[in-house]
């Protein structure tokens, strides 16, 4: 080894010269075969140090360098240390006020939060606080991180200092072991080092920079060993912006930390962190709680400020205060204009320091959060909000973001349920009924509406009953013609009525009982009174009388229906837990009792009468379009937590009693429901069906959500507290209806939403019904409209459409029809047409408006089915608005045009769904009740369709390449499909547009094919056959030509997952093999 004093000499011409002095001494230190020398060799340069006739500080700026000795006062190591001895080099960060309260702080913890744990120190400097956790509380593992690459090289010589004695021995531990064993140094931007090397942390700590670096361009350099002086030193005591809100704070550094402390601490871990408080206490907690963390302030003291013009700067543009205080004993808070005044007066000023212990109230849950968030989605960290002054809500959220969290990682589009509710929802709901109350339910029994009104207004349209008595709490949603007729003379009890008649009636069993004796309804609707609900008496009498009278009975259980690990004595579901439900009873609940959203709602229907159970899944299918699944998902996590818990019964379910029939004939389904039931094309269930099914039959796209709409999804649900104009999308919807089609709106437009376009369509019917209007439907429609339209009892009429111009509408066809139609109203798909996938041209639609100007007829443009056009060579793209200016202008007071669309298909939202109705005032002024029961988007659904519908604003930008993608694939696929139903036999008709095409199976139609449901017959092939041929045989869903209402042809839909789509392909092949 080389003399002190050459050692000195070397030092003495420059902070690098000294460094690098240093870094061969740490070299020695790291060899076994030199440590015992080098560590001699450090406790001599020490004695020289402290036998100096200078300063501490002289030294420093002679030799660049110092060797301090930090007191720790009341240490409890073995052997007892009182002290630390530190080398400091002015490149890093020394050890000063901030560092010495941080150690105070983290003194504030029992032994025990320590002990035997894996700790890491962010920001370690020369890493004395490092050293010090490992000599006072013996933690398996402390890793000391630091950016600056020179820190951690002194940080080592330090450890080697504190390690061994001034002779080069290790200096051991009440356990045996020596610091070297429990404490390591590593270069690392904040957590990285532990991330890359799957280190999972107990402890976490930190003092870091909360200062923005001055100069901002400083902080973008490579960071190296050998970079300047300068750069190391605002390296270790400023910060850079780090993409956070919480940079106007100087707190960016700090947040980017604690979320990557999210991902390496353990569940039960805790992080500590020392803060400046000139943010003021409540944005430093506030950094904490939005994260999912529970916080705790454990120390604090108060440092002098100097220069804080820059954050009286900032309070000049920002309504947000500073926190200062006079002195460092003031009390009183003051912002930064006022410190700063009284600091140029010759007044102190001082800003608080304080130590947060901060623990994950969820973690779990939360490290499912940020996982999704910091894959792709950091644009929505700022709007995540995890602070809950209730535990209740927090409770209930937290878990359902996780949730989401994971399927939207997870997923690249929302799967297709079945309209009868989300099997996975309909499991958790009947298990927690039979968990809870011991009814034992199943999914079979467990059908899932939008809403309780929705539930009631399809069980009364599907019986449609002459008389129904309701309970007075239950009828503010019906339609009104329903509550003001008077036809409530006595009629046979099992018929149907075309108008049906309501009588509102108390909230009491003795009263009601007595009006269904007097009345003889054949459906009665009613809850029970809250002082009625404990036992089953009630419920009793209404069974016993419905049952005399031969009346169908809806009981509401929603306000007794309790999401909770303690429920309520609840008299109905005691009932049935010893009782089977009669199958003239079905139970009705509500679920609205959230602690988080109050307008976000879901009911179900439960009935053990599998008639029942499958109609009242129809009338979804067929009135509402289905259930939000996103809604079905959020009960569903609450069902799942309360049933996470639970113990499998460990007893057998008790016997149940079967009820007695009713010996009075019940009234059956409306003549309508049935004929729809009979003979229209509804979904197919999986159950009992030999392959997997593929849907080329549903209007959705599964291909792959972008991640624009993950992360609005997503944030609509984080953020709290929405505003109304942050949920408010109808300025959007005029824009983007304006943009897409030249549809023109005034003051006279009224918009309604709602979560699917067959519910808003269904209630526009009305209107068309409540005139006598006649609804005029072109060859080649949406089947489900057209079924829609028949159960609703609307006078219809089918208008033929020709090959030669693709079943498409003409004016002369047209023409022809209305002549002989009283009050038209005509319903068209376009600028795509479903389910051709061609498309209209401007021009063609001028032609068809002006006849429906002539006979002033009504007009229903949907636009549902478009928006994803990708043949559009010579295509005439829509501009309504010249247009409908000419033809309003020609004073028929009758005609008018309406547009029904969907955002989910352009939005490319999967099962994120999303209907808009622009409509004339005046055809709402007769309307039932304004759309009342109408399914209503919940807030968070028009929050994320809000910042969509901007973002399809923007030409250029995520949203706009993932729809431009999603054109190129089904275009893609359009020809595949085609190409492989052309070499299976099939005639078919090339589409422009949208997810779905039609083609005609030629070399099937007369062929004989012998079902597997069928052991004597074979079937001939033909329009009401083919679609069952097909699905039996291979498992493939498909529409027939009674949908498409276009004869022999059937529908295809080409959105699917890319392996489905592949399997369709297969499936259409091996029918034709069948069929051979």
């Amino acid at each position: 080894m080389e003399t002190v004093e050459e050692f000195l000499n070397k030092c003495r011409q420059s902070g690098d010269a000294a460094y690098s002095a240093l870094r061969s001494v740490l070299e020695k230190l790291e060899n076994p075969k030199t440590r015992v020398d080098a560590r001699i060799f450090m406790s001599m340069l020490q004695k020289h140090f402290d036998s100096a006739a200078v300063s501490s500080d002289d030294f420093f700026a002679t030799y660049h360098f110092k060797i301090n000795d930090i007191q720790l006062e009341h240490s409890s190591g073995f052997p007892q240390r009182k002290k630390l001895t530190m080398l400091v080099i002015p490149s890093i960060f020394m050890p000063e006020d901030w560092s010495f309260t941080f150690y105070e702080g983290l003194n504030r913890h029992p032994e025990s939060i320590y002990k035997d744990k894996v700790v890491a120190e962010l920001g370690c400097g020369n890493g004395w606080i490092t050293i010090a956790i490992a000599e006072k509380w013996s933690p398996s593992k402390v890793y000391g991180l630091d950016i600056n690459p020179r820190a951690v090289k002194v940080s080592w010589i330090n450890l080697y200092l504190n390690a061994l004695d001034e002779n080069g021995k290790p200096i051991y531990d009440g356990e045996k072991k020596t610091l070297l064993d429990r404490v390591e140094f590593h270069e690392s931007d904040l957590l990285a080092y532990c991330k890359d090397h799957n280190i999972m942390l107990e402890r976490i700590v930190g003092c870091i920079p909360q200062i923005l670096n001055p100069n901002p361009d400083a902080m973008t350099k490579m960071i190296t060993e050998n970079a300047s002086e300068e750069f190391l030193y605002s390296l270790s005591n400023y910060c850079a912006l780090q993409g956070f809100v919480e940079d106007q704070f100087g707190l960016g550094l700090i947040a980017r930390a604690i979320e990557e402390g999210i991902s390496v601490i353990k569940p039960t871990g805790i992080m500590i962190f020392n803060m400046g408080g000139r943010p003021g206490q409540a944005v430093c907690r506030r950094l904490f709680e939005r994260r999912g963390f529970r916080v705790n302030k454990i120390w604090q003291t108060k440092a002098a400020d100097t220069d804080i013009s820059a954050l009286v700067e900032i309070e000049k543009n920002s309504p947000h205060r500073f926190e200062f205080f006079m002195g460092r004993t003031g009390d009183r808070p003051l912002c930064a204009r006022t410190a700063w005044a009284y600091g140029k007066a010759g007044g102190c000023i001082s800003h608080s320091i304080s130590v947060y212990s901060c623990q994950l109230r969820q973690p779990n849950q939360v490290k499912t959060i940020f996982d999704f968030l910091r894959d792709g989605f950091k644009e929505i960290n700022n709007s995540l909000d995890l602070s809950f002054d209730d535990d209740a809500v927090a409770d209930e959220k937290i878990p359902f973001l996780s949730y989401l969290a994971s399927v939207l990682k997870e997923h690249s589009y929302l799967p297709f349920e079945s309209p009868a509710g989300s099997k996975r929802f309909r499991d958790l709901v009947a298990g927690f009924i039979k968990t809870y109350h011991h009814v034992p339910l199943t999914s079979k029994n467990v059908v899932v509406f939008p809403s309780r009104t929705a539930a009631i207004e399809n069980a009364l349209r599907l019986f449609s009953p002459n008389l129904a008595i309701v309970d007075e709490h239950l009828t503010r949603d019906l339609p009104r013609q329903w509550m003001t007729s008077l036809a409530i003379e006595k009629r046979d009890c099992s018929e149907t009525s075309d108008m049906v008649t309501v009588i509102e009636a108390p909230r009491q069993s003795d009263l009601m009982v007595e009006l269904i004796k007097k009345l003889k309804p054949q459906v009665v609707v009613t809850g029970i009174a809250s002082f009625e609900a404990v036992t089953s008496a009630a419920f009793e009498n209404l069974l016993n009388v419905t049952r005399e009278i031969g009346s169908r009975l809806f009981l509401d259980i929603s306000d007794h229906f309790e999401l909770s690990s303690l429920p309520s004595s609840n008299g109905v579901l005691k009932y049935l837990a010893g009782n089977s439900l009669p199958s003239h009873v079905a139970i009705v609940c509500g679920l609205l009792k959230n602690q988080v959203y109050k307008d976000l709602e879901v009911a179900f229907v439960i009935s053990e009468d599998e008639a029942i159970f499958r109609a009242l899944a129809r009338t979804v299918e067929l009135l509402e379009g289905n259930t939000s699944l996103i809604s079905q998902n959020y009960y569903g996590c609450l069902f799942n937590e309360l049933l996470s818990f639970q113990l499998a019964d460990r007893h057998p379910p008790a016997m149940r009693e079967f009820d007695k029939k009713s010996t009075t004939k019940l009234i059956g389904f409306a003549s309508s429901a049935v004929s729809v039931f009979n003979n229209s094309e509804l979904s197919i269930s999986e159950d009992d069906k030999k392959y997997s099914l593929i849907h080329m039959d549903v209007d959705q796209s599964f291909l792959s959500m972008p991640s624009p709409v993950k992360a609005a999804i997503f944030e609509s649900f984080a953020r709290q507290n929405l505003s109304e104009s942050e949920t408010d999308v109808t300025n959007g919807i005029r824009q983007f209806i304006k943009t897409r089609y030249g549809f023109p709106t005034n003051n006279s437009t009224e918009f309604l939403y709602s979560d699917y376009s067959l519910g808003l369509f269904n209630k526009l019917l009305l209107s068309c019904i409540q005139e006598s209007g006649t609804l005029c439907f072109p060859a080649g429609c949406n089947g489900n409209y057209i079924a829609a339209a028949k159960f609703m009892k609307a006078n219809i009429v089918n208008i033929p459409t020709q090959a030669d111009v693709g079943f498409k509408l003409t004016a002369s066809v047209l023409t022809k029809v209305l002549e002989s139609v009283e009050k038209p109203w005509l319903y068209i798909s376009g600028p795509t047409i479903n389910p051709t996938g061609l498309l209209y041209s401007n021009e063609e639609m001028e032609d068809i408006l002006s006849v429906c100007v002539k006979f002033g007829a009504r007009v229903l443009i949907d636009t549902s089915f478009s928006g994803l056009e990708y043949d559009i060579k010579n295509w005439d793209a829509w501009n309504l608005e010249p247009t409908l200016a000419k033809f309003y202008s020609s004073h028929n007071s009758t005609f008018c045009v309406s547009l029904l669309g969907s955002l989910s298909l352009e939005m490319l939202t999967g099962g994120l769904t999303f209907a808009f109705l622009a409509v004339d005032r005046s055809l709402l002024t007769e309307t039932t009740n304004g759309f009342a029961g109408l399914t209503k988007p919940h807030s968070t659904t028009r929050y994320a369709m809000k910042k969509l519908l901007a973002q399809t604003e923007q030409e250029a930008g995520n949203l706009s390449e993932s729809v431009a993608e999603h054109k190129g694939i089904l275009k893609k696929r359009s020809q595949r499909l085609r190409e492989t139903l052309q070499n299976c036999g099939w005639e078919v008709l090339p589409s422009q547009g949208g997810v779905s095409m039609v083609a005609r199976p030629s070399n099937y139609i007369g062929k004989h094919d012998k079902l597997e449901n069928d052991d004597s017959q074979k079937t001939e092939l033909g329009d009401s056959t083919i679609r069952e041929a097909i699905l039996v045989a291979t498992g493939l869903c498909i529409n027939s030509g009674s949908w498409t209402g276009i004869p022999g042809y059937c529908r295809f839909t080409i959105a699917l997952q890319e392996d489905e789509f592949e399997q369709a392909l297969d499936r259409i092949a091996k029918f034709k093999d069948f069929i051979a």
